[in-house]
C-alpha cells in the first residue's frame, strides 16, 4: 500500500454527523441507563456495602450506553453484554495473577487478549475491555477478590442490566430487544 492511500484511509467515508434520533430515543435511553445503573447500585448498596465486593464498576457504564442507547447493536445483544463481560473478566484476573509484577505488562496483555477471546467467542462488547482493564488496574480489594470478580460484579451486574433492557427497551413501542439471544 502506497503511503498516500494509507494516509487517504484516515478520512472517513461519509460526510456530516450522525444523523439525529428522536425525542422519544432520548427519553427511552435516559431511562434505560437510569433504571439499568439504579438497579445494580441499588443491589450493590443492599449486599455489597461494607464488603470487600462491588457490583458496580465503571464499564457498566458503557454497556448501558450500548444496552439502552444502542439497542439493535449486535454489540447491546444478550450473549454480548453478559459473555463480554464474563470473558473479559477471567481475562484480567489471568492477567493479573500472571503478570502482576509488571501491571503495564497486565494491562496491556488483559486488553489485547480480551479483544481476541470476545471474537472468537462471538460476545465481542467494548466495555469488556475496560472489565479486564479494571482486574488489573483495580484496588487492592479487586485483586484480592480474585477469580469471585467474574461473579461478582463482572456476571450478577450485567445481568441485572439485561433484566431491565428486557423490561424497558421492550415498553417502547419503536423499541424491540433482543435481536439476537445467542
Amino acid at each position: 500500500m502506497r503511503l498516500k492511500e494509507y494516509f487517504r484511509k484516515m478520512r472517513g467515508t461519509t460526510r456530516g454527523s450522525p444523523p439525529r434520533v428522536s425525542t422519544s430515543e432520548v427519553i427511552w435511553s435516559w431511562l434505560g441507563g437510569f433504571l439499568g445503573i439504579l438497579a445494580v447500585a441499588w443491589v450493590n448498596h443492599l449486599w455489597f456495602e461494607g464488603s470487600d465486593l462491588t457490583l458496580l464498576i465503571g464499564s457498566f457504564g458503557a454497556s448501558a450506553v450500548l444496552v439502552y442507547g444502542a439497542v439493535r447493536s449486535p454489540l447491546a445483544q444478550p450473549r454480548n453484554l453478559v459473555g463480554g463481560h464474563v470473558v473479559s473478566a477471567i481475562t484480567g484476573v489471568l492477567a493479573w495473577k500472571l503478570f502482576h509484577a509488571d501491571p503495564w505488562l497486565a494491562s496491556a496483555f488483559a486488553v489485547a487478549t480480551a479483544i481476541a477471546l470476545m471474537h472468537l467467542t462471538r460476545t465481542l462488547h467494548p466495555p469488556g475491555g475496560a472489565t479486564a482493564l479494571i482486574a488489573v488496574i483495580g484496588s487492592d480489594q479487586i485483586h484480592a477478590a480474585g477469580f469471585t470478580y467474574v461473579l461478582v460484579p463482572a456476571t450478577v451486574g450485567p445481568v441485572i442490566m439485561l433484566m431491565v433492557a428486557l423490561v424497558i427497551n421492550n415498553l417502547a413501542p419503536t423499541r424491540r430487544y433482543p435481536e439476537i439471544w445467542w
